[in-house]
């Protein structure tokens, strides 16, 4: 995440109450709010952990 709170951690460890309220509210423009909706559809389906898993080989 590059601002606010959670600056400096990935994406996919935000916690969901985050992303939920992003997708509430709106999700920002540009690259940062495509990878934000993206997240979400992640964690709405139960696979972050496979995205984590990924993270942890490479």
């Amino acid at each position: 995440m590059p601002y606010g709170k959670y600056k400096g951690r990935y994406l996919i460890d935000l916690p969901e109450r985050y992303i939920v309220w992003y997708k509430n509210k709106g999700f920002p423009s540009g690259k940062i709010g495509k990878q934000l909706e993206l997240v979400y559809e992640i964690q709405l389906n139960g696979l972050e952990d496979i995205v984590r898993e990924v993270r942890r080989r490479y």
